[in-house]
Parts: structure tokens; C-alpha cells; sequence
């Protein structure tokens, strides 16, 4: 496939990032996901975001933004918006560099996200309902303020620093044929896509949400951005509608192979399988990855699957839905 200066770049954005992040995230874990191998008759790696700091992969893009700022820029502070992981990771980085932070996060967000972010130090703001109107309200906020706005995904930076993940699946392991990534804004699925395309160019990306929620997949099928109205859903951490003009719609439609809509039940099940398999109780949104495996019926027998465990802030009614489970 021939590649757009705009995409090459990307690429080598991510590689630039992944070395720029060696000193501020921690490299995950790959662990061999042995019942989940055994109940789709492959074998299955599960890249342990969960376990990054903040508990999400949403460390990499925030710090990597911040890094890349001019730091007589940062100083003066920044502004974000979240549905709570990456508010938690901008929070942290910025706890670190000493730079002041103010987070919007829509009504709604669980209370343990928002506590953290209290507890890392920034400014805790609610606006909205929906994470699209709470980034517009929080853009609008960091521009009367001239501040700089650390978008979730809207930005290449943040989108490079996601990517990391590529480079160091590409360090633990042999090529995977095939990997399963939540997708919110598609910050993630762009940057571990861009990477991979350079490294596995053969490995298939499959993008995966929640049926009640899955704004970004719902607008590639239709070929244009679309206001989707997004329903409850246990994947907090992928809810919510776009951006307008997101740099992640041509890049989603770039990276990936295919896409898979998952029910709710199916989100819980996912939460289940990864309980067993790592100890831990995960988010919502790690369970839309391993519900969306099982349930393709595209994957072969033959194929070395990954699958992306994005996030582990399980909120407190995700915990007493899966009852006896823990």
C-alpha cells in the first residue's frame, strides 16, 4: 500500500515519541492470555496497558504533548477535556513537569476517575453531558485563557504518543496476525496502527466499541463524521461523540481492517474473561476488545492474536454488576 507523506510522518512522529517516553511511562507487560487461547483455539497476547501509570494507555499521549510543548508555553498551564483516563494521565504528567492543569469532564464521569484527578492536582471542571460538548466548552476555555488545549485524540502529537504501544510490541514479540483495539476518538487505533504499519505491515487492526456508543466506527461506515446520540454504556471510556474534523477519522479509516460492534452483556463477559485471566478487575473498555474477538467471525485458527487490555479504572458499579464474579 502507498503510504501519504502525511501518514509517513506519523510514522516516524511515533517512533521519535516512543524514545522521547522511555523515562516517563513504564514499558507494559505481553502476558499469554492461555484460557482466552484456548476458548477461540489460538493463541492470544494481552498487552497490559492497565498496568501503565494512571491505569491507561492515555499516560502516553498526554505526556508525550506535554513534552513536545515549548516549556515557556507549558508553564503557564494547560487545559483538557476527559471522560476521566486521559484527565487522570494529563493530571499526572503535569504533576510531574509542574505545570498547572484544569480538567473538563463531562456529568456523569465515574467518581473514582474524578477523584483521582482531584487527587493529582489539577483543576477539577464539569461541562456537559457528552465528551464532544465538554471538549468544545474546554477548547473555548483554554483559548480565552491562552492556554494550551491537550485534545483526548485531535492531535498528532498525542496520537504519536499513543503509538508507543507499537514499538514495544514490535521489542516482545514476533509479528501478530491480528490485534483488537477499543475505539473512543481513535487515538489509540491510529497510533498503534501507523506503528505497526511500519513494522507488521501484514497484521490486521480491528477497531471495536460498544453498540450503544461507537460514534467514530458508525461514521467510517457511513464515510463521513457523523453526531451520533451515545447511550449508556459500560465502556465509559470510549463513550461520547467526535470532534468535528478529527485528524483520527482518515487515520481510523487508514489503519483499519475491519470494525466490530459489541452489546453490553457481551462488554461484561469481556471484563469476566480478563478477571480470570489477569486477577484484576478491568474497565469497560478492555472488555469491548475481548468480547469483539470472540465474537469475530472473520479470525482463523491459525492467526497469533493480540488484544489491547487499554485501561484498568473499573468504576464501582462495573465492579457490583459483575457481583459474584469477584
Amino acid at each position: 500500500m502507498l503510504l501519504s507523506p502525511s501518514f509517513t510522518a506519523l510514522q516516524d512522529k511515533i517512533e521519535e515519541a516512543t524514545q522521547r517516553l522511555r523515562p516517563h511511562v513504564l514499558e507494559t507487560p505481553l502476558r499469554r492470555a492461555r484460557g482466552l487461547g484456548r476458548a477461540v483455539g489460538s493463541p492470544v497476547w494481552l498487552k497490559c496497558e492497565h498496568l501503565q501509570h494512571t491505569g491507561s494507555f492515555k499516560l502516553r499521549g498526554a505526556t508525550n504533548k506535554l513534552l513536545t510543548l515549548d516549556s515557556n508555553v507549558r508553564t503557564r498551564g494547560v487545559v483538557t477535556a476527559s471522560s476521566g483516563n486521559h484527565g487522570m494521565a494529563v493530571a499526572h504528567a503535569c504533576q510531574r513537569l509542574q505545570v498547572p492543569a484544569t480538567v473538563f469532564v463531562p456529568q456523569g464521569v465515574t467518581a473514582i476517575k474524578a477523584a483521582a484527578i482531584r487527587d493529582l492536582g489539577a483543576n477539577l471542571k464539569t461541562h456537559g453531558t457528552d465528551c464532544a460538548e465538554t471538549e468544545a466548552h474546554a477548547r473555548e476555555f483554554a483559548l480565552t485563557q491562552g492556554l494550551p488545549f491537550v485534545s483526548p485524540y485531535n492531535d498528532i502529537d498525542v496520537i504519536s504518543g499513543q503509538g508507543s504501544v507499537a514499538g514495544e510490541l514490535v521489542r516482545q514479540t514476533r509479528p501478530l496476525d491480528v490485534i483488537y483495539v477499543a475505539v473512543g476518538g481513535g487515538g489509540l487505533v491510529a497510533g498503534i496502527g501507523a506503528g505497526l504499519k511500519r513494522a507488521w505491515p501484514d497484521t490486521e487492526i480491528v477497531g471495536c466499541s460498544p453498540t450503544n456508543s461507537a460514534a467514530m466506527l458508525d461514521s467510517l461506515a457511513a464515510g463521513e463524521l457523523l453526531e451520533v446520540d451515545s447511550l449508556p454504556t459500560w465502556s465509559d471510556g470510549t463513550a461520547g461523540g467526535l470532534e468535528a474534523q478529527t485528524i483520527t477519522f482518515p487515520l481510523c479509516a487508514e489503519v483499519m481492517t475491519r470494525t466490530i460492534k459489541v452489546s453490553e452483556d457481551a462488554i461484561l463477559d469481556g471484563v469476566r474473561w480478563l478477571r480470570r485471566e489477569l486477577s484484576t478487575v478491568v474497565e469497560g473498555a478492555a472488555g469491548v476488545a475481548v468480547a469483539a474477538m470472540l465474537e469475530d467471525s472473520d479470525r482463523r485458527e491459525s492467526d497469533r492474536i493480540g488484544v489491547i487490555v487499554c485501561g484498568g479504572n473499573a468504576s464501582t458499579e462495573l465492579r457490583s454488576a459483575l457481583g459474584s464474579d469477584l
